[in-house]
């Protein structure tokens, strides 16, 4: 697993842009179990953006 392996580079952590705002977002400890189902970056991007879900 990812978290097991994170030595502090960030670089090295999987990201993919955020369906609402397009910005990049890195992987987060919390959404290890759903990282495939992230959408949004935030709560409040999915807010104003339309959740997709």
């Amino acid at each position: 697993m990812a978290a097991r392996t994170f030595k502090g580079n960030k670089a090295a952590l999987p990201s993919k842009p955020c369906a609402g705002c397009g910005r990049a977002m890195s992987w987060r400890k919390k959404w290890r179990a759903s990282w495939d189902a992230v959408q949004h970056c935030s709560e409040r991007c999915g807010r104003q953006n339309g959740k997709t879900a």
